[in-house]
């Protein structure tokens, strides 16, 4: 009986460590945080939620174990005998209604918060096509494609030969990135032209559908300075895998000197942030082409 004990309390700790140290690497490296308050948000919201199940996780598996272990028919012990216990069904009625009510608050809050897209300072229309995107900044009247870069492109083909390894972000790389500021709202309304795509990059926080033949819409606020990447969330065709999304965040200062430099035809693909993330200025060359 005393070793049956020891075992049990021994199986029991393992579980706890075990759950507990699953848990506290997930909280710690389970998705990114982003750079923007909302991806924030999404971010605490989802640690949250991960501490709730996991607490619920390690009680009722505890009972449920030590239950099977400790009151088998072995033992001689009897199945309580009560049926329609008014009072445990509005327990484990009450309970999971109390749990959900506190995960629904804040989630709810933070998707009102990601539909509030007005006070926007800049709108960006974004169009996806079979395999490219398209921007078109609506207030300074700036439009460009955006398509994976010819060395990815060309190291993706069959037999080409190029070793995947040795290319720089490899099919994570466009001719034309998304240049944006800082500290700034900015609305996206998000279409497509063929099929359906899913604009996507996970810094930021969300991704939203480009469907043809409607609008959707989506907001962000970058806080730092860098190059942000990601990719069409959609199975839209054969080259879906093709379709990357680079966004380059900049300061309000370099993005209006970008935009002036791209209206008189003076700015290429970048603006001012190398491939390392460190703010400099780069000289503006080079249309798609």
């Amino acid at each position: 009986m005393k070793k049956a004990n020891e075992l049990i309390v021994a199986l029991a700790s393992l579980a706890v460590i075990t759950v507990v140290t699953w848990g506290l690497y997930a909280v710690g490296d389970n998705m990114p945080q982003g750079v923007t308050p909302f991806s924030r948000d999404v971010y605490q919201l989802h640690n949250v939620i991960l501490i709730i199940v996991t607490v619920i996780g390690v009680l009722v598996f505890s009972a449920m174990f030590t239950s099977i272990i400790l009151h088998r028919k072995s033992k001689g012990y009897e199945p309580a005998k009560f049926t329609h216990s008014t009072r445990a069904e509005i327990t484990w009625t009450a309970i999971p209604v109390l749990i959900l009510v506190a995960m629904a608050v804040p989630a709810t809050r933070v998707l009102i918060d990601m539909e509030n897209t007005g006070g926007a300072e800049i709108n960006i229309k974004v169009t996806g096509y079979q395999w490219l995107w398209k921007y078109d900044y609506i207030e300074d009247d700036i439009s460009f494609y955006s398509v994976l870069d010819r060395e990815s492109n060309r190291a993706r083909q069959i037999g080409s030969g190029i070793d995947v390894r040795e290319v720089d972000n490899y099919l994570l790389e466009v001719d034309n990135r998304l240049v944006l500021p800082t500290q700034t709202k900015i609305r996206f309304l998000l279409t497509a032209d063929d099929v359906i795509h899913s604009w996507w990059v996970p810094e930021l926080g969300w991704k939203r559908d480009a469907v043809p033949g409607m609008v959707n819409e989506a907001w962000t606020l970058i806080e730092e300075e860098g190059i942000y990447r990601g990719q069409c969330a959609e199975l839209c065709g054969k080259d879906h895998g093709f379709m990357p999304i680079v966004v380059e965040a900049v300061s309000p200062e370099a993005y209006r000197e970008w935009v002036e430099a791209r209206k008189a035809g003076l700015a290429g693909p970048s603006a001012v942030v190398d491939p390392t993330g460190a703010p400099r200025r780069v000289a503006a060359t080079g249309e798609r082409d």
